[in-house]
């Protein structure tokens, strides 16, 4: 059985992965040489503590507000598109009490299977991805900010997290070589951390070695149907025969998905992160820095430094204004650590697939029988690539999946 996989970030390859092990014939096509994906630049973080989807109450009163600070952490760009047109609105709807609380469990299941397999993965031969089960600490300075976070925390407990609350003098005990300016923390110490420097190349070279065909630095520009089903794929160099089709392709999906007749609802965010190899201090757990959504991650001796939420159309665009917010942000919680700008040429970005409802989209088309899709994982897509492609070996199997997942139906807003 022949299985063809667009896209090869993360949750393309993990689907490879999966679906290689239960004895496909995979092969992996890609408009890149798959060097650069967006799991290259991410913060590396393993998040059960990620269980409120982006669409929730209060982010449309503060992205207005953030909307005319060039330094902040969250920007929505203006556009008439009527597909931005209509991801905003389906957004607001999402955005209340209600799909927050439903939404949880589903993401913390997803994300809690997602760590195990990565554990599991890690004492695979060939993989050595600096796995490390420190925690994330959520640092925060007001007291606003605090309470809220102290209350999420109690949540995400009484669902069964290994989470505890904080005092500035507790954290600091636990950070003793860097000089706090917080009033406190949460130290979500179900999350986990690991280096996708190291992971990415190690999927791709096992996937060779197990024989997985990679297609590199071909487009995708015609999908052949015969009836509601796929019959081949045409790339720029060369056609492809497939028994099922997984598209994986990150911000790129909405594209893809209307080749194959079935319109999807998701809009890109482009995110920045830079490295230091040889930092002055280094954190010895992974933080988040609340008010600032700024995100901070030991990798092997470096530190990564990353943030921001450009909600927009793709662009080759770098704004350092916001990259500026990240560096300045830094200084305020942590006194002693003095960053100085990165030039733009060691900024990364990438484009984190969101949809209006901060939800990923998994499973089959009901449009077209065999098209499984994969993506709209926004921030969360190394978090969930190993969950996600299990799933969708299981889907392709035609086996009950680990975890729930109708909360992430392919058509749910047609």
């Amino acid at each position: 059985m022949k299985a063809v996989i667009i896209g090869g970030g993360i949750i393309g390859l993990c689907s490879a992965y999966y679906l290689n092990k239960s004895g496909w014939n995979v092969t992996v096509i890609d408009k890149t040489d798959l060097t650069d994906s967006c799991s290259f630049g991410n913060l590396g973080m393993i998040v059960p503590s990620h269980f409120v989807p982006l669409a929730a109450p209060g982010m449309i009163a503060q992205g207005i507000r953030w909307m005319f600070d060039s330094k902040s952490p969250f920007y929505v760009r203006p556009s008439l598109s009527t597909d931005w047109i209509s991801w905003g609105l389906k957004f607001m709807k999402s955005a209340t009490p209600k799909h927050v609380e439903e939404s949880a469990a589903y993401l913390l299941d997803i994300n809690l299977l997602s760590k195990q397999l990565y554990e599991d993965l890690a004492t695979e031969p060939g993989f050595d991805f600096a796995l490390e089960k420190k925690g994330i600490l959520m640092y925060y300075k007001t007291e606003k900010v605090g309470e809220e976070e102290i209350h999420l925390g109690e949540r995400a407990r009484k669902m069964g997290l290994d989470v505890v609350s904080l005092s500035q003098k507790e954290v600091q005990a636990l950070e003793p070589g860097i000089e706090l300016n917080v009033l406190g923390a949460v130290h979500y110490r179900c999350d986990a951390h690991l280096h996708p420097n190291q992971l990415i190349p190690q999927l791709i070279n096992h996937l060779g070695k197990s024989g997985v065909a990679f297609q590199k630095n071909r487009s995708v520009v015609a999908i052949e149907k015969e009836g509601n089903k796929i019959k081949k794929v045409i790339t720029t160099a060369g056609e492809f025969d497939a028994d099922i089709v997984v598209m994986a392709g990150g911000s790129w999906l909405p594209h893809l998905t209307k080749l194959a007749g079935v319109p999807i609802s998701l809009m890109p965010g482009k995110g920045y992160s830079f490295t230091l190899d040889k930092p002055n201090k280094r954190l010895h757990i992974p933080a988040i820095l609340c008010e600032a959504r700024v995100a901070i991650t030991p990798m092997n001796g470096k530190m990564r430094y990353g943030g921001t939420m450009e909600i927009g159309p793709v662009n080759s665009r770098i704004s350092m204004n916001r990259v500026r917010g990240i560096v300045e942000s830094v200084g305020k919680y942590f006194t002693d650590i003095n960053l100085k700008m990165p030039v733009e040429k060691d900024v990364w970005y990438g484009f984190r697939p969101c949809t209006p409802d901060g939800l990923p989209y998994i499973g089959y088309s009901k449009k077209v029988s065999n098209l499984l899709i994969a993506g709209g994982h926004a921030m969360s897509g190394l978090s969930l690539g190993p969950a996600t492609g299990k799933i969708i070996a299981e889907l392709a199997n035609g086996q009950p999946t680990s975890v729930k997942i109708d909360a992430f139906a392919i058509e749910r807003f047609s």
